[in-house]
């Protein structure tokens, strides 16, 4: 039985390393497009964040007028047919904080806004 890294993921990896700068700055500007519009997002629900933060999510703090996490989320979903993920599943430190993924597209960060504005 093999317990190493599955091959294809290893070459891709390998093939990553070769890149030059401007891959990496390409990907760098679509993640910064995303972020800002996730931004956009939080601001509508009232969250508190920080334009510091990297890497693939952006954590926010939720308004004092939901009990956690898991509310705020759940009136996103049912209202809005949005979901976030509320902070607490990953612990419960997390729970008056949200997480938003920057893998979705900008136009599906633009539809989300537009519906979670109609529902706040």
């Amino acid at each position: 039985m093999d317990s190493g890294m599955f091959l294809p993921v290893q070459l891709a990896a390998a093939k990553a390393l070769s890149l030059d700068e401007r891959w990496y700055e390409s990907v760098n500007k679509i993640y910064t497009a995303r972020r800002e519009k996730v931004f956009e997002l939080l601001d509508v629900l009232k969250c508190a964040y920080s334009k510091q933060q990297v890497g693939m999510f952006v954590w926010a703090k939720i308004p004092a007028t939901f009990k956690d996490g898991y509310a705020l989320s759940d009136k996103v979903l049912y209202e809005a047919n949005v979901f976030i993920t509320p902070g607490g599943i990953f612990g419960s430190a997390g729970n008056d904080y949200i997480r938003v993924s920057l893998c979705g597209s900008l136009e599906k960060f633009s539809e989300a806004i537009k519906r979670i504005e109609a529902c706040v």
